[in-house]
């Protein structure tokens, strides 16, 4: 007899004893009777007792507990038949797929490892060939140098051993020659004289001096960019000046960013460091010696100008005088749409980019009085500048549109 759910078929009637030489299985706690029903509402075997019109399960959906056990016995041996086909399936895959895939990686990897020593060989190779080609150029450079000077010692001895001849046979006719035979040499004195002020004083040349363009390679100046970008050993902690900013500008709490903003603050206490009319900033330290580089986030601007300045900037004003880029004090990348050119001093170097950069790099090599810009994302060298900068040199920023951050 089997009761599906409520109100269909019959109730359990009482349980019959067990039988001869059976084992009495487990009993209901609260009827003591055999648990030969299952509920399955509440998940649990019951007797008949339960499972009745005045049991607790009344109105629940009850099984025979022997059915129960069997589709459960059914699910086991299914669940056995899926597990012996995944270990199957398992055991295929260690004996027949891992030892091809470890043989594969292991052959790939003996490739990339071969790709890798070959293309770093190649750079080597090309390093090297650079390096001997920008020695040989320094070495035939100092020659020429060497061997102008030695010219310049050979006909400075020769103008000089004419000189001193010249004034002694001078001073020989002032001092031995009466005035009738000074008189009479007249001619020759003129000739002496003229052939003296022949020989020009010296004046400076270039061919005397040693020309460090010599060692200027594109190629050395890009791997040189990359190997700084690639090691942040020289990468700069910059901060903005909060005294500099221009009332233009907001700074950020981590004195990071620059906000532009076309109303002037009228918040912005005045003082002497602070720019009164562009919209400019200093960084709070400056660099006298040795390799620094930044990065400046400008992907959210198109009007920026990020390079270095001397701390003599003049602050006040809308002249040129205080505009990055048109003085003498301050060396800027700069971008007006999609217009790039490189300033310093009223001179404007138009820049032809193929894309507009995120992030600006700026490298400040200050042994080789070299200024760098560079897009990070590639690596590769915007535009490079030589000068021989006066003084310790500040970061320096302009926006006028949206904002810029220093990155690192």
């Amino acid at each position: 007899m089997s009761v599906e759910s409520a109100g269909q078929g019959p109730w359990p009637g009482p349980e019959p004893g067990p039988g001869p030489g059976s084992e009495p299985g487990p009993l209901c706690p609260e009827h003591g009777q055999a648990l030969r029903w299952f509920c399955c509402s509440e998940q649990r075997p019951v007797c008949a007792a339960c499972a009745g019109l005045g049991g607790r399960c009344r109105g629940h959906r009850i099984r025979r507990a022997e059915e129960r056990a069997e589709e459960l016995r059914n699910k086991i041996v299914d669940q056995c038949e899926r597990l012996q086909l995944q270990s199957a399936t398992i055991t295929k895959y260690v004996a027949d797929v891992l030892p091809g895939k470890n043989q594969r990686a292991v052959s790939t990897a003996s490739a990339a490892r071969e790709l890798v020593i070959q293309r770093l060989g190649l750079v080597r190779s090309l390093c090297e060939s650079e390096e001997q080609r920008l020695l040989e150029q320094v070495h035939g450079e100092e020659e020429r140098a060497h061997q102008s000077i030695l010219t310049q010692r050979v006909h400075w001895a020769e103008a000089l051993q004419k000189l001193d001849t010249i004034r002694t046979s001078l001073v020989d006719m002032l001092t031995h020659l009466d005035d009738l035979q000074l008189i009479q040499k007249e001619q020759e004195i003129f000739e002496r004289t003229e052939e003296a002020e022949g020989i020009l004083d010296p004046k400076e040349s270039e061919k005397l001096n040693f020309n460090e363009k010599c060692t200027r390679s594109p190629l050395l100046t890009q791997l040189w960019a990359t190997a700084v970008l690639g090691s942040l050993s020289g990468t700069e902690d910059v901060r903005i000046n909060e005294r500099t900013v221009s009332p233009f500008l907001q700074l950020s709490d981590d004195q990071r960013t620059l906000t532009f903003n076309a109303k002037k603050s009228k918040t912005c206490a005045d003082g002497p460091e602070r720019f009164d009319h562009w919209p400019n900033a200093l960084a709070t330290t400056s660099f006298q010696a040795g390799l620094h580089a930044w990065v400046v986030n400008v992907e959210n601007s198109c009007a920026y100008k990020v390079g270095v300045a001397l701390g003599q900037l003049p602050r006040k004003g809308s002249g040129s005088d205080s505009r990055l880029g048109y003085n003498a004090f301050s060396w800027v990348f700069s971008r007006y749409d999609r217009e790039f050119r490189f300033s310093h001093d009223g001179q404007h170097e138009p820049l032809a980019l193929l894309r507009c950069p995120a992030q600006l790099g700026v490298l400040l090599d200050l042994q080789a009085q070299e200024l760098l810009f560079y897009e990070p994302a590639s690596g590769t060298v915007l535009h490079t500048h030589h000068a021989s900068f006066p003084g310790p040199l500040f970061p320096v920023f302009a926006v006028a549109d949206q904002t810029i951050s220093i990155i690192r």
